[in-house]
């Protein structure tokens, strides 16, 4: 175990974050981002996480029009956030050994903020600090409309994935 002490912020700005509402037996809708802006205050445990919306690369480019245009208005919502900590947590614990640990703050989407606490996988390796989690949210939970005529395409439960490689500041 290999631990660097004395630094106290890690940052990212290539953190991925990515998203699935597929229905089964309809097109896969999923999105990815790879732009993703995180900062880490290793000795207190407080995250930060900010992703532009507009960075969501969708395989169809009608997909990504409709996501921007219809469901999440990013001119009007251009940013999607979390603001929280690491519930306990000690940075002289972590090795190249994942860890589960409790996220807990507040997710800001579609200009609606909604307190969250999900799971969260962590490891450091030298001085990377590697923090993934995935977890569900309701697309009704932030005021994100599906239009009738394809609710039955668009899972209302979104499956979102983050992974942030945090590195010394």
């Amino acid at each position: 175990m290999m631990t660097v002490f004395g630094q106290s912020k890690y940052m990212t700005k290539s953190g991925s974050m990515s998203f699935e509402a597929s229905q089964p037996t309809f097109e896969p809708i999923e999105a990815n981002h790879t732009a993703v802006s995180a900062l880490l205050n290793a000795e207190t445990g407080e995250l930060a996480v900010l992703a532009l919306v507009r960075g969501f690369r969708f395989p169809l480019a009608l997909m990504e029009e409709h996501f921007n245009e219809n469901y999440i208005e990013s001119h009007q919502y251009p940013k999607t956030s979390f603001k929280g900590s690491i519930i306990d947590f000690d940075q002289t614990t972590l090795s190249d050994q994942p860890q589960t640990v409790q996220l807990t703050g507040e997710l800001s989407m579609h200009g609606i903020t909604k307190p969250i606490t999900v799971s969260a996988s962590i490891n450091q390796t030298d001085d990377l600090i590697t923090l993934e989690s995935s977890f569900s949210v309701k697309t009704s939970d932030f005021g994100i409309e599906i239009p009738s005529l394809v609710r039955k395409q668009i899972d209302e439960n979104v499956q979102i994935q983050v992974s942030l490689p945090l590195q010394p500041k």
